[in-house]
């Protein structure tokens, strides 16, 4: 695990290379607007710290903490924009047959319509 990886999309962003939305930050964490949402809002947490998935995350030697302040800030986020009480959903995407297009962990947070299941 390293902490950034100059090939990855997600470090670039954090290293201000790639322009993005912020909607959030800490020292651990970036908050961003996906770029091709899949609901009215549609943010992406994204941990400082490269790690191509949660397994990889959470092999590192602070990961509780880490995950900690991820979690916190999708729940700065969504008191922020209101939708705290009418309902949202997180997910973390692993690997290919997960879901996950981005070798950076990072978590979803999407509201704004109803999150019916399967995902969609």
């Amino acid at each position: 695990m390293t902490r950034s990886d100059p090939d990855c999309l997600f470090c670039r962003i954090l290293q201000g290379e790639i322009p993005a939305t912020v909607l959030g930050r800490s020292d651990r964490s970036l908050v961003i607007a996906d770029i091709a949402p899949q609901a009215p809002l549609h943010a992406l947490v994204i941990p400082r710290r490269h790690a191509v998935d949660i397994g990889a995350f959470m092999a590192g030697s602070d990961a509780e903490a880490e995950l900690a302040d991820l979690i916190a800030q999708a729940l700065a986020l969504a008191k922020e924009k209101k939708i705290d009480r009418t309902g949202y959903r997180l997910a973390i995407n692993t690997g290919s047959d997960g879901g996950q297009t981005v070798g950076h962990l990072h978590i979803h947070l999407l509201a704004g319509r109803p999150m019916g299941w399967p995902p969609g």
